[in-house]
């Protein structure tokens, strides 16, 4: 049977994230922080460079465990900045090691980063029932405000543009186009 898709159909690294993660709405901290840091490692690359880095990136930071990545030192820049299976960008592994911080002091004030983050969207994901990639936007008034609070607070690497990626992937925001198969799917999983 074939299956229509808005994205994925190149090789099947990019299938099965289309399929079974991109959209899906996300509400477990560890995965957004995941999320935040990769979405920031792939400033200035093709999406598909970082996700066939990303068991790299589980290695080399400790399976985005934040609380043990908040506490890095010079000696775990120096590792990671020789770490073939990462980007291995300084201002992007230290900004790495700055929003693990953040990201603690955000799930101190909120009491999870989850509640923080979905708050920007009242706890509930945006359909866009778009038709074609013409119609998905780059940024939105969300990503920019959300983009704001996290610079304000401290973190790097969440532009405007990366921070809607972000919410694309972590189903803040349903981009799939309608007529693609996970579009129905996702809107019927909330």
């Amino acid at each position: 049977m074939d299956v229509k898709r808005c994205w994925g159909d190149k090789d099947d690294l990019s299938r099965n994230y289309h399929d079974n993660e991109w959209g899906t709405p996300v509400y477990d901290d560890k995965l957004l922080f995941e999320f935040i840091i990769l979405e920031g490692a792939q400033a200035g690359l093709n999406w598909m460079t970082i996700l066939r880095r990303r068991e790299g990136y589980r290695r080399a930071f400790d399976g985005f465990d934040f609380n043990k990545i908040a506490q890095y030192t010079e000696k775990d820049v120096a590792r990671l900045l020789q770490d073939e299976g990462i980007i291995r960008n300084k201002l992007k592994v230290n900004s790495a090691i700055l929003n693990a911080q953040v990201f603690l002091e955000i799930r101190k004030e909120f009491g999870s980063f989850s509640d923080y983050i979905w708050g920007f969207v009242n706890h509930k994901p945006i359909n866009n029932n778009v038709k074609s990639w013409k119609e998905v936007p780059a940024t939105t008034e969300i990503s920019d405000a959300i983009s704001k609070d996290l610079k304000k607070r401290g973190m790097k690497f969440v532009g405007s543009t990366i921070i809607y990626a972000f919410m694309q992937a972590v189903g803040m925001v349903n981009d799939h186009l309608v007529d693609c198969f996970r579009h129905k799917e996702i809107v019927k999983s909330y």
